[in-house]
């Protein structure tokens, strides 16, 4: 196991015994959810795709499908013309409260329900259909893969949602929302009703993080603006009433589902990805979030954390008697790392048997010290072919 999976399983198992909250009562697919299952993933800036615990596990989008009908919206329409519709706001309520602006009955912001509608509205398309398959085509390239809709998840989101009818029809009443409020809701309950795993979920993330580009496919899915308005909205708005705390002590823009997912952004580190059913009072995942607040703490990846934490060394390869010598210059962060062996894998390769790789650390000015451990174990699972000289 490489040393980067091997700290991921760590989390996981510290974080396992957390058994506070329950699954989401108000949808029953949702309700029959196995409150065991745990699983993140990290994709970092070479598309190299890390996951461990329950990986697998299917679940539904739920409300981290915000994100992506935002992208499609501003992807399609431009900035002005989405949030003449709908806010920018952090709302400080529930997902479901009733957060329109005075006088012009425009929703807080994208990420609660009624912005969320809103948004969706938006969406071209002649029927219900159309507006689907554009937003799933959306979120299958951010995923780098197709994905489809669980059926019986969006029937019983159906069943159960009069109270989103209600916010359709009080933002039609604006003129927020124009032509079928039938259309626009049914798609809403569509959209949240998409199939993902953690590592979708982390592909997602790693899309947004690095700028629009997926790490995986290296297919550009949106515009750098559409990512960092995108990712902007997240960081105030996407863990609804606990947004604020969540930035204070986490420091990365994030977006919760009641399914059990938190995604997360690192911009130009990493997408995060997290999953657990057990909810707490904001319908947040109780375990997802200690992961993903675990994973930064540790990791250096609050946003305002000291510039070593995120920074990429300057790398210069030279050839000596015993071997290559790789030169670290500069700064070296948790992302910088994953970057740094990457290199140092095809070096080793190409290498002949007999060649000594010397990573010289020495003239780094600053390091994050998860970033050293990382090096450290991978150069030691290495030896004696490669050396580390600090």
């Amino acid at each position: 196991m490489d040393p980067i999976t091997a700290l991921l399983e760590k989390v996981l198992i510290e974080i396992g015994p957390h058994d506070s909250g329950e699954p989401a009562s108000y949808i029953p697919e949702l309700a029959e959810s196995d409150p065991n299952l745990l699983a993140f993933g990290v994709v970092g800036p070479r598309g190299r795709v890390m996951t461990v615990g329950d990986d697998g596990a299917e679940f539904t989008i739920q409300s981290m499908s915000k994100p992506f009908v935002l992208a499609l919206a501003l992807h399609t329409f431009g900035r002005e013309a989405v949030f003449a519709r709908v806010g920018a706001e952090p709302s400080g309520e529930p997902f479901n409260a009733i957060s329109l602006e005075a006088g012009t009955g425009r929703p807080a912001n994208p990420m609660v329900n009624a912005g969320a509608i809103a948004t969706t509205s938006l969406i071209p398309g002649a029927d219900i259909d159309e507006r689907t398959a554009a937003i799933v085509a959306m979120m299958s390239a951010f995923a780098g893969r197709s994905l489809w809709i669980d059926e019986s998840v969006y029937a019983s989101e159906s069943a159960t949602g009069d109270r989103n009818r209600a916010l359709a029809h009080l933002l039609k009443s604006y003129g927020i929302v124009e032509g079928s409020v039938h259309d626009a809701v049914e798609t809403y309950f569509r959209q949240c009703s998409v199939l993902v795993t953690v590592r979708d979920l982390a592909v997602m993330a790693a899309t947004l993080a690095f700028g629009g580009r997926n790490p995986v496919t290296r297919e550009r899915v949106v515009s750098e603006r559409v990512a960092r308005d995108v990712t902007s909205i997240m960081a105030s708005c996407g863990m609804y009433d606990f947004s604020g705390e969540w930035m204070l002590r986490v420091g990365l823009p994030a977006k919760s589902g009641v399914s059990g997912g938190v995604m997360a952004v690192a911009p130009s580190q990493f997408g995060v990805a997290a999953f657990s059913p057990r909810l707490d009072a904001h319908g947040n995942s109780v375990r997802a979030q200690a992961i993903v607040a675990m994973l930064s703490d540790r990791f250096g990846m609050h946003l305002l954390e000291p510039h070593e934490s995120i920074a990429a060394p300057g790398i210069s390869v030279q050839e000596s008697a015993a071997g290559p010598v790789v030169r670290l210059g500069g700064e070296l962060g948790f992302a910088g790392a994953e970057r740094v062996l990457s290199m140092l894998r095809e070096i080793v390769t190409a290498a002949p048997n007999a060649a000594v790789i010397t990573v010289d650390a020495a003239e780094l000015a600053r390091s994050h010290p998860a970033a050293v451990m990382v090096l450290q174990t991978e150069i030691d699972s290495m030896a004696p072919r490669v050396r580390l000289l600090q």
